[in-house]
């Protein structure tokens, strides 16, 4: 199984455009069934606050990303806003199935209080995990968004739930660009697990943005690195490289909760 990593320049609220620039990216790719698509955090409008104009009432965005898996067989994860009831949003990353079947959704538990995403979204209240799985592989997936990165507890509350891997859709500023890659490969040190990490290139109207997606092997190895600029990156992600190391070398069962 191999993991797509879709290192999109987003169009500012713009969802048909970024629809489209998805679409054409992942053109050339050979994605095959079982692969996972990881798309950015709020692939379809950018880390914007306006939510009353990004939030997905329409259900386009999240029709796009079960279009997507239905027309690849793969799986597809990708970042949206939602609107609650009572005016208060989310930012949610969504998975689904190689059949467009929807196989988990997680609330992003750290909303950016820096970047005042405090005001508008409200945060999840639970680690979940799901399982990726196809033709007699496996392995047990444990989704954050962005800014998640920075809290250690919840990466090992994934680890506790069985988790293998981590995939992680961000907006993550150049400006702190050195923090986005350490922290990615300290997760994975720390946890003996496949961490995915997947942020947007470009600039919007606030920042600029290096890329630097990675995927990060459970040695703390980068074995897939998409620089700048808009492109996609693909990585063979194998379940044994985690259990195997784990055996070997298994400082994971030494915490102490």
């Amino acid at each position: 199984m191999r993991a797509h990593l879709v290192q999109l320049d987003i169009a500012w609220e713009d969802k048909p455009t970024n629809h489209r620039r998805i679409k054409d990216l992942l053109a050339p790719i050979t994605v095959e069934a079982g692969d996972l698509i990881i798309l950015p955090e709020m692939f379809d409008t950018g880390f914007s606050m306006n939510v009353e104009t990004t939030h997905d009432a329409d259900g386009r965005s999240l029709a796009f990303c079960q279009a997507l898996a239905q027309s690849t067989g793969a799986f597809v994860h990708g970042s949206r806003t939602v609107l609650d009831a009572d005016g208060w949003a989310r930012n949610r990353a969504t998975i689904h199935d190689g059949d467009g079947d929807l196989a988990r959704e997680y609330d992003k538990i750290h909303p950016f209080s820096f970047g005042r995403e405090t005001e508008r979204f409200r945060g999840g209240a639970s680690v979940t995990t799901w399982q990726w799985a196809y033709g007699g592989e496996s392995i047990c997936v444990c989704p954050a968004v962005c800014y998640d990165l920075r809290f250690p507890e919840l990466f090992r509350t994934g680890l506790t739930m069985g988790a293998e891997a981590y995939v992680i859709g961000a907006n993550w500023p150049d400006a702190r660009a050195e923090h986005w890659r350490a922290l990615l490969i300290a997760r994975a040190i720390e946890n003996q697990a496949f961490v995915i990490g997947v942020n947007r290139a470009g600039r919007d109207p606030y920042l600029d943005y290096a890329g630097g997606s990675l995927v990060v092997d459970p040695l703390g190895r980068v074995v897939a690195d998409a620089g700048e600029g808009e492109r996609v990156v693909s990585a063979r992600i194998d379940a044994e490289v985690c259990r195997q190391w784990r055996s070997r070398f298994p400082a994971w069962r030494d915490r102490r909760p």
